[in-house]
C-alpha cells in the first residue's frame, strides 16, 4: 500500500507540484542564482507575516528560531504563556537555557486571558513574552491582537509569537499589533516538507539583540539581518525547500490570501459539521478554535486506535491522536494547506465508512 494521505496536524500533505518545484537543479547558495531566489520570496513572505520587515529563514525546525528568540531578546526574565504541549514547552526550554523563567499556565484546551497576562506583567521584571497564536496540541487559536495590544503597553517588553500551524489559515498583522517576532515552520499551513522555518523580526527586537550579550551564532538576528541584505542567508540554507516555497507562495499568490483564510474556514467548518453529527466533543471552546485543524475529545468508550487504523488501512488516510498528557482522550483532524472543499469531503466520506 502507497504512504498514506496526511491529515495529520503537520507534516501536512505535500503535493506532487510542490516537489517537482524542489527537484530544481542544484545551485550555489553564494551566487547570483541564489540571491534571485532568496529575493524572489520576500514580498510572499512578507504579505503573509503582514510586515514591511525582512523575512528570514532558517534551516531548523520552528523550535530552533523559538530558542533563538530567546537568546537574542531576555535580559532578565522571561513569562511564558502556557496552554498546550507547545506552549508549556517554550517554558521548560527557558529553564533549561538558564534564563529566569515564570508562566501563566491554564488547562490544555482553554485560551490564555489578555487579562491576566496585564495582572502577571504588572507584578514587573519581565523583558519577554512567549505566545503560541495556534496551539496546535488542542485545537486553541489564541487571541493574538489581545495579547499583543497587552503586551505592547508594557514598554520594552518584547512579544515573540509562534504562528506554526495559524500562518496563511488566518490573518497575520504583525506590523499592525506590534509583535517583535513572528515564526513559523513550514510543514504545516504552508504544505511543504520540515526543515525550514522563516521569521520577522521587528526594529526594536534587533536593537536589543544588539546589546543582548551570549546570543550565539546559528540563530543571531544581526546575522541573519546582515546577511539578508545581501539577499542570502549566515548559514547553508536548505534550497530544495526553498525552491518550493517560492512554488507555493506563487500559489497563494494566485488564490488570493482572502480566499485562503476563507477556504481554511470553509473546511474547517466541515470538520466540525461531521463531528457534531457523529457527537463527538471539540475540546477547544467556542470563539477560540483553530481554522487550521479541529481537536475533538473521545468519547467514553470509543476505540479512537481501532478507528485510526482502519481510516489508514482501508482508505489510506492518516489522522492523529492526541498529544502529550491529553493522547488518547483526544483526536486531532488537519484541514490546512492544499485542503479543498472536495479532498476534506473525501476524507469526510471515508470517516463515515469506517464508523459505519
Amino acid at each position: 500500500m502507497p504512504t498514506p494521505k496526511l491529515f495529520a496536524p503537520g507534516p501536512v500533505d505535500v503535493s506532487p507540484e510542490t516537489f517537482a518545484a524542489m527537484s530544481h537543479t542544484m545551485i550555489g547558495h553564494r551566487g547570483s542564482d541564489f540571491e534571485e531566489l532568496y529575493a524572489s520570496l520576500r514580498p510572499g513572505l512578507q504579505s503573509l507575516i503582514g510586515t514591511s520587515r525582512p523575512v528570514f529563514t532558517s534551516t531548523s525546525s520552528a523550535w530552533g528560531v523559538m530558542e533563538g528568540s530567546l537568546r537574542n531578546l531576555v535580559r532578565n526574565k522571561v513569562l511564558c504563556l502556557c496552554c498546550g504541549a507547545f506552549s508549556d514547552k517554550w517554558f521548560d526550554v527557558a529553564n533549561k537555557l538558564g534564563y529566569e523563567a515564570d508562566k501563566i499556565q491554564v488547562e490544555w484546551g482553554e485560551a490564555i486571558d489578555p487579562e491576566a497576562v496585564r495582572a502577571k506583567l504588572a507584578e514587573g521584571g519581565f523583558d519577554t513574552v512567549t505566545f503560541i497564536h495556534s496551539e496546535t496540541s488542542t485545537g486553541v487559536l489564541n487571541d493574538l491582537a489581545g495579547i499583543a495590544a497587552v503586551v505592547k503597553s508594557f514598554p520594552d517588553t518584547m512579544l515573540v509569537v509562534d504562528t506554526v500551524s495559524s500562518l496563511s489559515t488566518v490573518p497575520i498583522n504583525m506590523d499592525e499589533i506590534g509583535a517583535d517576532v513572528i515564526l513559523a515552520g513550514v510543514q504545516k499551513a504552508l504544505a511543504l516538507p520540515p526543515g525550514l522555518a522563516v521569521f520577522a523580526v521587528s526594529e526594536a527586537a534587533t536593537e536589543r539583540a544588539k546589546g543582548t550579550p551570549n546570543r550565539g551564532y546559528y540563530f543571531d538576528f544581526l546575522e541573519f539581518e546582515k546577511n539578508d541584505a545581501k539577499n542570502n542567508t549566515p548559514s547553508t540554507p536548505s534550497i530544495s525547500i526553498l525552491y518550493g516555497l517560492q512554488y507555493i507562495l506563487g500559489q497563494i499568490e494566485k488564490e488570493g490570501l482572502e480566499n485562503r483564510f476563507a477556504r481554511h474556514a470553509e473546511t474547517n467548518a466541515m470538520i466540525h459539521a461531521w463531528g457534531a453529527r457523529h457527537g463527538f466533543q471539540l475540546f477547544a471552546p467556542e470563539g477560540r478554535r483553530s481554522k487550521a485543524l479541529t481537536c475533538f475529545a473521545t468519547p467514553d468508550g470509543f476505540d479512537l486506535s481501532g478507528f485510526i487504523k482502519e481510516l489508514k488501512t482501508k482508505h489510506n488516510l492518516l489522522i492523529n491522536g492526541g498529544y502529550g498528557k491529553i493522547k488518547g482522550t483526544t483526536f486531532r483532524i488537519s484541514n490546512m494547506g492544499n485542503e479543498t472543499v472536495e479532498t476534506v469531503q473525501e476524507l469526510i466520506d471515508a470517516m463515515d465508512n469506517v464508523l459505519g
